[in-house]
């Protein structure tokens, strides 16, 4: 499956693991475990962006925590009639990008946004544009959060790409997420294992330096 395939299968994707899926379940533990970092570490008008938003049940655990400047990248365009039914408030007060984040992220500016976060959402995207997790080191200004699948990190080796499919569906590329953002320049500051995820924290260049001014 190329990139293109892969886009526009999640494009349409209904039933499991769709917008209408996720807002069913509302929000999780993980959207407690981000909310929580935040409550510590963000001010409530910092600029926040998720990256594949879906329906957005994090983002609205996230307005239901105070804050208040909310965007989202989502390639399905059903998660925004779904958000609308069931987060009304987000929907209504967000900013929201529906297209590939490979489309999107490359045109904010350097730092546009305090916090970017992904859950279970980064992946998904394909070795073709694995080019784009520079440019959202280069749009982070503080703090950048994935919550990801990272497969098993001991078999691995190498730049070796473990891959396994979803019900024998989609592709899901397991990495290790510390070394793709450290070897940008991040520093990774917590590690927290979910029930089948990674949370995992990273600190911007120069962010302890721009806190001391």
């Amino acid at each position: 499956m190329d990139s293109e395939e892969l886009r526009r299968q999640w494009a349409d994707r209904t039933g499991e693991y769709s917008p209408t899926y996720y807002a069913h379940y509302g929000p999780n533990e993980t959207s407690d475990a981000i909310g929580r970092f935040l409550d510590h570490s963000t001010a409530a008008d910092a600029p926040i962006l998720e990256l594949g938003c879906s329906s957005g049940r994090h983002l609205a655990h996230l307005l239901d925590r105070g804050f208040e400047t909310l965007a989202g990248v989502e390639l399905n365009d059903e998660a925004m009639a779904v958000m609308g039914e069931t987060y009304p408030e987000l929907a209504d007060s967000g900013t929201f990008y529906v297209d590939a984040i490979e489309n999107v992220v490359p045109d904010f500016a350097d730092g546009a946004f305090d916090v970017i976060y992904s859950v279970e959402t980064l992946q998904h995207l394909h070795p073709d544009v694995e080019w784009v997790f520079e440019d959202i080191a280069r749009v982070t200004d503080s703090l950048l959060i994935t919550v990801e699948n990272e497969g098993d990190t001991d078999a691995r080796s190498g730049d070796d790409l473990e891959i396994t499919h979803i019900n024998d569906e989609f592709p899901l590329y397991h990495r290790d997420w510390g070394a793709v953002f450290t070897d940008v320049g991040f520093v990774e500051i917590a590690t927290l294992p979910l029930d089948r995820d990674t949370m995992r924290v990273f600190r911007a260049p120069g962010f302890a330096d721009r806190a001391r001014e």
